[in-house]
């Protein structure tokens, strides 16, 4: 992937809905990774970027879902200080990304969904959630609607060597970064990430059930 593609794409203003004309005007020729002077790698992916980003995306969202319905209510309003998202603003700038970024390569906003003002439109618990879930949903239905060849679209705007398939980057590793986020913030408040939970137990069922020396 091209590493000015994500350099530029990640800054919030351009994920929550400003024009991409600054991206294109910013973005330079990228060398794909390639040493200066070496030929173009022309080998195929070895993996397909449909199935792991779908799944991806499908373990993201219910890490998201779980650790939001993790937080206690009133504690969605808390941040760790001035200036920074609070827990609500957070997983609805998650939320609001899902759709936004897609935009990038042509992807329409579901109908009804104003992602540009979604961070702040509420601090409530059960709507959040149901935001996420669905923001989640709605980016797993594009890129399984996706063909292989799309991923190999030319995204112009974005850049002279960007496509498709660099989108669909950008949106999952904008998600990663927000996750470690999301747990920083479960872990200030006390509450420890549920998947994280779940492997404890079943360390510990492990260890009870193991012979004893």
């Amino acid at each position: 992937m091209k590493n000015v593609v994500l350099r530029v794409a990640l800054s919030c203003g351009l994920i929550c809905g400003v024009g991409q004309a600054g991206f294109a005007q910013q973005a330079a020729p990228s060398s794909g990774g390639q040493a200066a002077g070496a030929p173009a790698d022309k080998t195929p992916p070895s993996y397909d970027m449909k199935a792991q980003a779908a799944l991806d995306l499908g373990q993201l969202g219910t890490k998201f879902a779980s650790l939001a319905e993790a937080m206690p209510a009133e504690k969605f309003t808390w941040r760790p200080a001035e200036g920074v998202r609070s827990i609500s603003e957070l997983y609805l700038h998650v939320a609001a990304s899902n759709y936004g970024i897609l935009t990038m390569m042509g992807a329409a906003v579901p109908t009804g969904v104003d992602n540009k003002e979604m961070e702040k439109s509420t601090t409530d618990k059960a709507k959040i959630v149901a935001e996420l879930n669905k923001s989640f949903a709605n980016a797993i239905a594009v890129v399984n609607g996706m063909s292989n060849a799309e991923f190999a679209k030319a995204q112009p705007k974005l850049g002279p060597e960007a496509n498709s398939g660099d989108v669909i980057y950008i949106l999952v590793t904008h998600l990663h970064e927000h996750l470690g986020q999301a747990i920083a913030n479960a872990r200030a408040n006390g509450i420890v990430p549920p998947w994280t939970v779940e492997a404890m137990k079943a360390a510990a069922k492990k260890k009870a059930e193991a012979p004893k020396e």
